[in-house]
């Protein structure tokens, strides 16, 4: 606010208190000069839900004292504070690899949201439409078919036994075995079938992933594949 603001400010809390009133002209100047001093970087009033008159009104609502300059720097500092947690920042359109513009993009925004001048923007959602998508990254989704390139993907396999037979499986049409419940071993859905070693006292000593699922699991597995696979037909 500039002076002519803040003078409109003090001449509306005169109004709602006239405690807040200086006669003298000294005294109104000194006054003027202090509320300047404090309140120099906060808005009247901002596009987006912020005004300086509803702050003074809003502390004679819920306090019978007089008012002063930090009982409406406080509201201001709440309203930049909630509105940048609201905010994700957006990537800048600078170049990357020019670190000042696209530093002085990046600050630029958020002080337009904490000042009231622009509207937060939201992070999207990971279950946005494909419509939505940039078209240079849809592209590489295409090219690759995952985010784990297909190279890296197989140098997984050794390490990863049970999740490269899952996937062979279904890339060659065959029912997922992981995805249903193993009702041998109790492995649940997702989660590859364990070996039970027993001791002598027949008490479980250790319990290893198996490699290959269970054969109950596989049948239960192809049923359900059979059944969802007739479901369009049947209707």
């Amino acid at each position: 606010m500039d002076r002519r603001e803040i003078a409109a400010l003090l001449a509306y809390i005169g109004r709602l208190d006239p405690r807040t009133i200086r006669t003298d002209q000294g005294e109104a100047r000194d006054q003027l000069d202090q509320w300047s001093e404090l309140l120099g970087d906060v808005a009247m009033a901002t596009p987006h839900s912020w005004d300086a008159f509803a702050a003074a009104r809003q502390h004679y609502r819920a306090s019978p004292y007089q008012i002063q300059p930090a009982d409406v720097v406080r509201p201001w500092e709440s309203y930049r504070r909630n509105r940048l947690a609201l905010h994700s920042d957006p990537t800048p359109s600078a170049d990357p690899d020019d670190q000042a513009a696209w530093t002085a993009e990046l600050v630029g925004t958020r002080r337009a949201v904490a000042t009231g001048i622009a509207q937060p923007s939201q992070a999207r959602a990971i279950t946005s439409s494909q419509e939505e998508i940039n078209p240079r990254l849809q592209a590489r989704l295409d090219q690759i078919g995952s985010c784990i390139p297909p190279a890296a993907r197989a140098a997984l396999a050794p390490f990863r036994p049970a999740r490269a037979a899952r996937e062979a499986a279904v890339a060659q049409g065959m029912p997922d075995a992981l995805s249903v419940r193993c009702e041998w071993c109790l492995a649940p859905a997702g989660e590859p079938c364990r070996s039970r070693r027993i001791g002598p006292n027949d008490g479980v000593r250790a319990i290893t992933p198996r490699k290959t699922p269970h054969p109950g699991r596989l049948d239960l597995a192809a049923a359900q594949h059979t059944e969802k696979a007739q479901q369009p037909a049947l209707a």
